[in-house]
């Protein structure tokens, strides 16, 4: 049923045996920088590469600070943690995203609140966000509450799908009339920006990960973004043990955490950084060919990047017309080698979380139903 897709998506990708979803590109000084690491020992948490990989992604995003982690998980723990997030608060997110998101917010005993996605970017709905806060929402003291469960809502937490920005100014301009605090999850959207400013630099903290199917990579790692200098400098301090500098004690002046990234993945991240640009041009012209081809089929749908956004296009989607079109094409693809995956099982339909509370969820039911990624792995180096 799907041969001729199957077919155009191999000769994108070089007619390959089998065609991955999305795998690293190494075409620069990679092994350069990992052998000077080995050549000086500096291959822990200590070295030259951690500094330059924070300082060239502040540049890279127009950040003020940027600190590196060990994981884009820890990252958002970290970021959540400093925008005072604490036991029993609730954390108002989406159900349509990858668990790291909720695993963070559970690290720290709070709970999720599920909100509905818009069709138009894959990410949190400012419009369900207002309809959901003016229904149940109040404000005490300054402080934003449930007035169903008494809890404090302390954060809100959008995911940029697949690297597409969601409606963010929106969602900041609700977040502050409702004084909750935002926390950006762009860990899919390294290059990606919203009129013109980088994704993640909208909120208190912003996240991005590094892991080894991201735009670019440093095996495992993430970062977090910060306006706020100080903030930045605090959360350098805590993610490496709360060490207070001494040429020789140990003291240490907070509860710290061991979310040091290691020299060795950093000098990874510099070399992988170096061609960002080509990469993402790489993945927009991929992107580009699949809008093309996609136009003259039916009952397929390729997503593109929402309005006033520009897109990494991290992971290309194709929307089908139902649950029946979407398994069937998962079949075909996968079984003659061509690597597709449908969205992640929703956060609230998984037993940790099937408690929590959400609205209709209208969109993300439609999505979870519909959506298949696509391969989209940068073709440039491919022989």
């Amino acid at each position: 049923m799907y041969e001729k897709i199957i077919a155009f998506i191999r000769e994108l990708y070089g007619n390959k045996p089998f065609i991955p979803l999305s795998v690293p590109r190494f075409i620069g000084n990679e092994k350069k920088y990992l052998n000077e690491c080995i050549d000086t020992t500096f291959v822990s948490s200590v070295g030259n590469f951690v500094d330059r990989f924070e300082n060239d992604m502040a540049v890279y995003t127009g950040a003020k600070k940027a600190v590196v982690c060990v994981s884009g998980t820890n990252a958002l723990h970290m970021a959540l943690k400093l925008v005072g997030v604490e036991r029993d608060d609730e954390v108002l997110t989406q159900a349509l995203t990858f668990i790291a998101t909720c695993n963070a917010i559970s690290y720290i005993g709070a709970h999720p609140v599920f909100i509905d996605v818009d069709k138009s970017t894959m990410g949190l709905s400012p419009d369900a966000l207002k309809a959901w806060l003016v229904k149940n929402a109040e404000i005490r003291n300054g402080q934003c509450y449930n007035k169903n469960t008494g809890c404090r809502i302390k954060a809100c937490v959008p995911m940029h799908t697949f690297g597409h920005p969601v409606r963010i100014e929106e969602v900041a301009n609700i977040c502050k009339e409702f004084n909750i605090e935002l926390v950006e999850d762009a860990a899919e959207s390294i290059g990606s920006k919203y009129k013109g400013l980088h994704t993640g630099l909208f909120g208190k903290v912003g996240i991005l990960s590094f892991n080894g199917n991201k735009t670019i990579t440093t095996g495992g790692g993430g970062m977090l973004l910060f306006m706020d200098e100080k903030l930045g400098a605090l959360a350098k301090h805590l993610t490496t043990q709360a060490k207070v500098p001494h040429r020789w004690e140990f003291r240490h002046d907070y509860i710290g955490y061991n979310y040091r990234m290691p020299n060795i993945n950093a000098a990874l991240g510099c070399a992988q950084l170096e061609h960002i640009d080509e990469f993402i041009a790489d993945k927009r012209a991929t992107a580009a060919a699949y809008a093309e081809y996609f136009k003259n089929v039916d009952d397929i749908e390729f997503f593109i990047e929402p309005k006033n956004s520009f897109s990494n296009y991290w992971l290309n989607v194709v929307v089908l017309k139902d649950k029946e079109a979407q398994q069937q094409f998962l079949q075909e693809t996968n079984d003659n080698g061509v690597m597709t995956r449908p969205i992640w099982e929703l956060m609230n339909r998984l037993p940790m979380f099937e408690y929590c509370q959400h609205d209709s969820l209208a969109n993300t039911i439609w999505f979870a139903d519909r959506v298949v990624n696509i391969p989209s792995s940068v073709r440039m180096g491919i022989s």
